[in-house]
């Protein structure tokens, strides 16, 4: 993880938040609105964190938006920081146990509550099967206005079932652009979660979605999902 200052690191992480709800490159002055300082100081901060390969200017007379490393040090930061709210737990965990009479009822469900609230694509597994729920999300996002983005998408889509079927996870896994392990040239970010279940060793749920992710919030809704699925399955 690179070395940077924490006043640094908090501009780091406003500029991935702010980057995620908008979709367009973070500006010196909404930095410098937000944090009290002048232009020109955030400027020179945003300078150290372009040199450290952290966030970059997609062009000229642009923001800057994170890179793959950029929302690399944010989610080690934030990964034991945050909690999920107690109603998103609800929300969930209600959704999840009203069909935990019927193992793919609950998995389909599970499957389609986190895409709905996060809104992304999220697939869940169950022994060899594979379910998935919310690709018209995924690809209205405007990443994949590109069409040879979408084809790399689509590959890596064609490619998951497989990859999931032979994958050996323990614990939640936040795949960032490059470090995909299915197609690194995907420009998506996958973030996966084990939970136990009488059916499979290797039971799955997660999303799949651009890099620009509100993660605080995705990376809870995944961690709640899992448990709800856990507990049902352990009832």
């Amino acid at each position: 993880m690179n070395t940077i200052t924490k006043r640094q690191s908090s501009i780091l992480a406003e500029i991935v938040r702010l980057y995620a709800d908008s979709a367009e490159p973070v500006s010196s002055r909404e930095l410098a609105n937000h944090f009290g300082l002048s232009s020109a100081t955030i400027r020179a901060e945003m300078s150290a964190l372009e040199d450290a390969g952290l966030i970059y200017q997609p062009h000229i007379s642009a923001g800057r938006i994170p890179t793959d490393a950029g929302y690399r040090q944010f989610v080690n930061e934030i990964s034991s920081q945050s909690s999920l709210s107690g109603r998103s737990i609800q929300t969930i965990s209600k959704r999840v146990d009203s069909l935990k009479d019927r193992t793919d009822g609950a998995i389909k469900m599970a499957a389609e509550t986190l895409s709905d609230m996060t809104g992304n694509m999220a697939f869940a597994t169950l022994s060899d099967s594979v379910y998935f729920h919310g690709m018209s999300q995924l690809f209205s996002q405007p990443e994949f206005m590109n069409i040879s983005q979408v084809g790399e998408a689509a590959r890596f889509l064609d490619s998951m079932q497989g990859w999931l079927a032979s994958a050996n996870i323990d614990k939640m896994q936040v795949y960032i652009g490059q470090e995909n392990p299915i197609a690194k040239a995907s420009g998506l970010t996958m973030i996966i979660n084990r939970f136990s279940s009488p059916y499979s060793d290797q039971s799955y749920i997660g999303i799949v979605g651009p890099t620009r992710q509100s993660y605080e919030k995705v990376l809870n809704l995944v961690d709640g999902t899992s448990k709800a699925l856990q507990e049902v399955f352990s009832e």
